[in-house]
């Protein structure tokens, strides 16, 4: 083989491999989380809407956080979520704790019976049971009504105010995975605070 041929094949390569870097890195990136304190973004959020912001992550996030995209069916729910807390005379952490669990629960989307998947007969937005006592089919699939029965069992939690998000959610869902409310506490928060006062 020519070694003109061969070093220009070579150096081809060479280059490609290089573009390829270039172009791919910055679309890598874009995909990567943020690394911006977590804590700061609720922050901002609040300060524009007028939300008091120490009441949205009042002992700090615990763990690793996570985070999805919305829909505006989810955005919804959401802002249904936050009514049924302002009616129901609570504060905007109790939005928080109420988000995060239907995240946890639900994604944030009303859930009908699932047929084989479904987890006995919970359905809705926090995954309520019927069986259990948290009223009918009809009730728990209204974002209003599971949310003012998720508060409900929140106020009889003696200080609720004072513990960490997950605990609080746990005592009033009695979940097999008591430690997972945890996660959403940021999207809850930023949530909280974009939505309170629109």
């Amino acid at each position: 083989m020519n070694t003109t041929l061969l070093r220009k094949s070579v150096l081809g390569i060479a280059g490609l491999a290089f573009a390829g870097g270039v172009f791919a890195g910055p679309v890598t990136e874009a995909h990567a989380a943020p690394t911006a304190d977590v804590k700061t973004v609720a922050v901002m959020a609040a300060e524009k809407s007028g939300v008091d912001k120490g009441k949205l992550i009042p002992h700090g996030v615990q763990g690793a956080q996570s985070r999805i995209d919305l829909s505006d069916e989810q955005v919804g729910n959401v802002k249904a979520i936050i009514a049924a807390t302002k009616k129901a005379g609570m504060d905007e952490r109790a939005a928080v704790v109420s988000i995060a669990t239907a995240l946890q629960e639900s994604k944030l989307e009303n859930l009908g019976h699932l047929g084989d998947r479904n987890d006995h007969d919970s359905q809705g937005l926090f995954q309520q049971r019927p069986s259990s006592g948290w009223g009918t089919v009809e009730q728990i699939t209204d974002p209003e009504y599971s949310t003012m029965a998720f508060l409900k069992g929140l106020k009889q939690v003696d200080g609720w105010q004072d513990m960490p998000l997950t605990e609080a959610a746990q005592t009033v869902q009695v979940s097999a995975y008591p430690d997972h409310y945890a996660q959403w506490e940021q999207q809850a928060a930023d949530l909280v605070a974009k939505h309170w006062n629109s």
